[in-house]
C-alpha cells in the first residue's frame, strides 16, 4: 500500500491587489436545484517528474463537474477554457470561486457579468466557503491521483479524464442518497474530449 504525506505543492491562489473582490454570498445558503451555484477552483496534479494544474467548475446542488481543463503552466487560458465550455451548457444564478487573481482578473469578472450572473467570493484564508469543490478535490486525489504516479502530462490527462466520468457518472454519492452527479443534474452519459497542444490540455463534457 502507497502512503502519501499530505504536504502543500505549488502555491495556486495568489491575490491581485488591483482587482475588485466580491462579497460571500453564500453564508447560510443551501444549494437547492442544478444550476442554482456553481463553483471554480484550481488544485495541483502531481507528476513523476513536476505538477500539472487542474481547474473545475462544480454544480453544487448535484456535485456534477460540468467541466474541467488541466494545464502545465497557471497561465489564464485554461481558467477561461473551463468557464466557456460549463456556459455553452447553463448558466448557475451565482458563481463562487475563492480571491485568486484567476478569479478576479477582468476576462474571468466580464464573462458571469454578460450572463448576469451573481458572483461570490470566498472570505480570504477561508477555504471551508468553497466546501463542496474542496471535497472535489479530496475525492479526486485519494481515489485517483495518490494511486498513480503520472509519467507525463498525456497521461495525466487521460486518467483524469476516466475518473472524471466515472465520478459523474458511475459514483453514488452517500449525500445524494447514493445517487450519482449525472443523475441529480439531469443529464445522460456523453463526453468529447478536447485535446490541446501542449502547455494546456482541456476536456469538455457536453449534455444530449
Amino acid at each position: 500500500m502507497g502512503i502519501f504525506a499530505l504536504v502543500p505543492g505549488p502555491h495556486t491562489s495568489k491575490s491581485a491587489p488591483q482587482h475588485p473582490i466580491y462579497p460571500y454570498l453564500l453564508r447560510n445558503v443551501t444549494a437547492m436545484h442544478p444550476n442554482h451555484i456553481w463553483g471554480i477552483d484550481i488544485t495541483y496534479i502531481r507528476l513523476a517528474h513536476g505538477w500539472l494544474y487542474l481547474t473545475a467548475v462544480l454544480d453544487w446542488y448535484s456535485r456534477y463537474v460540468l467541466s474541467w481543463a488541466l494545464s502545465q503552466t497557471l497561465e489564464m487560458d485554461f481558467v477561461l477554457t473551463a468557464v466557456d465550455n460549463a456556459l455553452l451548457q447553463a448558466k448557475p444564478e451565482i458563481w463562487n470561486s475563492d480571491q485568486g487573481s484567476h478569479f478576479t482578473s477582468p476576462k474571468y469578472l466580464e464573462r458571469l457579468q454578460r450572463e448576469e450572473i451573481q458572483i461570490s467570493m470566498d472570505g480570504r484564508g477561508r477555504a471551508m466557503d468553497n466546501i463542496f469543490t474542496e471535497r472535489l478535490w479530496r475525492t479526486l486525489k485519494y481515489e485517483e491521483v495518490y494511486l498513480h504516479e503520472y509519467a507525463s502530462p498525456k497521461e495525466a490527462y487521460h486518467q483524469l479524464a476516466n475518473y472524471m466520468r466515472f465520478y459523474n457518472f458511475d459514483r453514488p454519492h452517500q449525500a445524494l442518497e447514493y445517487l450519482t452527479p449525472a443523475h441529480c443534474y439531469g443529464v445522460s452519459p456523453q463526453i468529447v474530449p478536447v485535446v490541446h497542444s501542449l502547455p494546456t490540455l482541456t476536456n469538455l463534457t457536453t449534455l444530449n
